[in-house]
């Protein structure tokens, strides 16, 4: 096959057609890009002001298909998405009916779509039905959850404190039978020296149709540095039928870690170590095993010295 030889003129003239070309075909590309066009996404469903007296239960799965118009920039780097892929739909309709429209509140709709430039045009289903019991209102006690790293020699040195305690929560009667107290998100924290005040919200219900209020906790985690104190405590026995004991030693070092600021507060009435009989009588043993009955709240056990003590039984 011969080969075409082209000399200095054609080839420029090839040139220039290839650009030509290239350059067309990109502007068409960027005018049909820049159009309008039809596609359809799957977009999940978030119930907003939902009836006052009545618990309401979707009658249909709570994702629906939208007919949405939108450029072909948006179909060539958005791959269909919906930004945000949440729609909120306003029940405020079931006060007076047992179902809502999409296509009565595309206007409100679209309005969540503006940064996009996304524009919902129709949803399928457009009826979404719903069926209703009684709301009823429990109070439940919250549940606060944490995860917090500490400094060395840092911790939790009193009691949390959760203002309100508890939490209203509404719904359906069915759906509130097994809720019993509810969990806050987890507040995550590290390296941690000081008391933390802080405001944490709840972890979202299960349905739709259970709300919780209010919508927010406030926490104070009191916090102190770390320090060990020992304490000679006296030996109580338990379990005595009468006997006249004498214990070796009478009393036990307890040595154990407590916060700075409830340092001068602990004392031998913070604590009971207790030694039990039976442990002769029953079991035999030679020795008298150490038992540690109270010990203060938000303190740590280093060590106890002796953890068994010797007995002599006066006849």
């Amino acid at each position: 096959m011969p080969i075409v030889s082209l000399n200095r003129i054609e080839r420029r003239r090839v040139t220039v057609f290839l650009t030509c070309l290239l350059v067309a075909v990109f502007t068409w590309l960027f005018f049909a890009l820049s159009n309008t066009y039809p596609y359809q996404v799957k977009s999940q469903i978030n119930f907003i002001n939902p009836p006052l007296n009545k618990a309401y239960d979707p009658l249909q799965d709570d994702t629906i298909t939208l007919a949405v118009e939108g450029s072909g920039w948006q179909l060539l780097f958005s791959k269909l998405k919906l930004r945000p892929k949440i729609l909120d739909v306003n029940l405020k309709a079931l006060n007076t009916t047992n179902y809502v429209t999409i296509s009565s509140q595309l206007h409100e709709i679209n309005l969540q779509f503006t940064e996009s430039n996304q524009k919902i045009v129709s949803a399928s289903p457009d009826t979404l039905f719903f069926d209703f019991s009684k709301r009823i209102t429990k109070r439940v006690p919250i549940k606060f959850l944490y995860k917090i790293g500490f400094k060395q020699s840092y911790g939790i040195s009193n009691r949390i404190k959760l203002e309100p305690a508890s939490v209203m929560v509404t719904g359906a009667a069915e759906d509130l039978k097994g809720i019993n107290f509810w969990f806050t998100d987890t507040l995550s924290l590290r390296g941690i020296s000081e008391s933390v005040n802080t405001e944490i919200g709840f972890q979202k219900a299960n349905k739709n149709n259970v709300d919780v209020y209010p919508k927010q906790v406030k926490v104070r985690i009191p916090v102190d540095e770390f320090t060990e104190k020992t304490i000679d405590v006296p030996l109580e026995i338990t379990n005595n039928p009468g006997k006249d004991i004498k214990l070796i030693p009478e009393k036990v070092k307890i040595t154990f870690l407590t916060a700075l600021s409830n340092y001068d507060r602990m004392d031998r009435d913070s604590l009971k170590i207790s030694v039990d009989l039976d442990n002769w009588y029953k079991n035999k043993f030679p020795q008298l095993p150490v038992k540690i009955t109270r010990f203060p709240a938000f303190c740590k056990q280093v060590k106890t010295d002796p953890q068994t003590v010797d007995f002599l039984v006066k006849e």
